[in-house]
């Protein structure tokens, strides 16, 4: 059985409800303490007042006080519908004078106020006063003898059921009423949520356009802006990843054709010499493929999406720049190439990923031996910029880049008109990637001496350096 999800309804039901329904419970308690304690009070007062009237009914004689109580007068006085009521009358000797003997008295009782306690009675329980009281003796003094009067529990009982009801219903009535209102306010108040999730739900998962906000509560809002941004993140890096794909396929289509042609030539040849020719053709339009295929991968690895798994660490720039640019030595003696590497005075630290740069300073290198002219010059400089990042440039004696496409050549797949240098328009685009996750910025300027291009990348200080390296 599958675990019951909460929902907002409930939860917003049951902090409402809970303490409502808390506060009817103490509620009826204390109600019941006080309808007990008013109806405790008010059968006591009738009982002291039939204490009274008892004691209007002693006579004394010579033998000392006697009841003289007639049948009618006791049955108005200790007749009940809901309750027996018993006396007893002793003198001041203890002597029985009249009722139940039974009846027992509280311990300690005082001669000036009377005392009222609880007690069992034939084996029911009671609610009893006692207390002395004053007759007219026969020779004109004043005596007392003890009254005691004795009362089941039935209308106390009664009255107290009847002050509770009064007091509860009512008060059960009205949170019911409540809980009817907050059932019916928290329903029309989650009605907006229910539209949005209709308005969720429904749309197609083509479909990222952003979520209509204008019923939207103000609670919610603050979620559905960020709904709305991941939306549309998500759109950009699904047109962008829409376009890298088609674009790739349309890359990887003509080399792919290429190596069919020659290998359906060679397969026709019987010529060893043509064989061998086709040959050397397939292995140059595969290693073309191969190229082609791990800068696709670079890119991959290097989208914005990485940037959790870039794993930066202090590296002297200067140091890494040398050991990569000298791998290129070979690559520029067969296009007699003037390479050139112009180092700082000392370290230049940044943070940075030693795989990435490596990467970002082979592929700046490459564009500029690629298209640089035969026997011409690319120097590689390592500097410090004024404010103190870090500086790689790359001159080329290539073709000078216009101004208005100085902006597009880092784009993927974009290559200059005109150009004859064999490359598929990657190479940039991994440069471009790598520097945004460094947080390094990229620029483009036309070379010193006027002939060519120069690409700078300034990458942010791993610690401050010292002010006079600076100079």
């Amino acid at each position: 059985m599958g675990r019951i999800e909460p929902r907002l309804q409930y939860k917003l039901l049951a902090w409402l409800l809970g303490p409502l329904i808390t506060l009817l419970v103490f509620d009826t308690a204390v109600s019941y303490w006080t309808s007990v304690n008013f109806s405790n009070r008010a059968h006591d007062r009738s009982l002291l007042e039939i204490a009274r009237e008892v004691v209007l009914h002693v006579r004394s004689s010579g033998n000392g006080p006697r009841l003289e109580m007639s049948p009618t007068a006791e049955r108005v006085l200790l007749v009940n519908q809901d309750d027996r009521v018993y006396y007893r009358l002793a003198s001041t000797q203890g002597t029985l004078i009249g009722g139940d003997p039974e009846i027992t008295g509280p311990a300690g009782l005082a001669h000036d106020k009377p005392q009222f306690y609880d007690a069992v009675l034939h084996g029911v329980p009671v609610r009893a006063v006692a207390a002395w009281m004053p007759y007219e003796d026969s020779d004109g003094s004043s005596a007392k003898v003890l009254v005691q009067v004795a009362e089941t529990l039935n209308g106390r009982q009664r009255l107290a059921m009847e002050i509770l009801a009064s007091v509860v219903v009512p008060q059960l009535l009205l949170i019911v009423m409540a809980c009817a209102a907050v059932y019916f306010g928290i329903s029309r108040g989650l009605l907006p949520l229910k539209r949005l999730q209709a308005a969720v739900s429904d749309r197609s998962h083509l479909d990222l356009s952003p979520i209509d906000i204008r019923d939207v509560p103000a609670e919610v809002k603050p979620l559905v802006d960020e709904v709305n941004e991941l939306l549309q993140r998500l759109g950009k890096t699904l047109n962008f990843q829409n376009r890298f794909i088609a674009d790739a396929a349309h890359q990887l289509k003509t080399p792919v054709s290429g190596l069919k042609a020659q290998i359906e030539l060679a397969l026709r040849e019987s010529d060893p010499a043509r064989v061998r020719h086709s040959l050397a053709q397939l292995y140059v339009s595969a290693d073309r493929l191969s190229r082609l295929v791990r800068q696709l991968l670079s890119l991959a690895r290097n989208e914005p999406g990485a940037v959790d798994a870039v794993d930066l660490q202090a590296i002297d720039l200067n140091a890494l720049a040398v050991e990569v640019t000298m791998g290129w030595v070979p690559d520029a003696l067969k296009r007699g190439i003037d390479l050139g590497f112009e180092a700082w005075s000392g370290p230049v630290m940044i943070d940075g990923d030693p795989d990435r740069l490596r990467e970002l300073i082979n592929n700046l290198t490459d564009n500029a031996i690629r298209y640089s002219q035969l026997g011409g010059r690319v120097t590689v400089a390592i500097t410090v910029a004024s404010d103190g990042r870090g500086q790689m440039s790359i001159s080329d004696d290539g073709p000078s880049i216009p101004v208005e496409e100085r902006t597009r050549i880092f784009e993927r797949f974009h290559r200059l008109l005109g150009s004859h240098a064999d490359g598929s328009g990657l190479g940039l685009a991994i440069v471009s990637e790598i520097a945004a996750l460094h947080r390094a910025s990229i620029t483009l300027e036309e070379d010193l001496d006027g002939i060519g291009n120069t690409f700078s990348v300034f990458f942010p200080p791993s610690q401050p350096l010292d002010r006079v390296a600076l100079l």
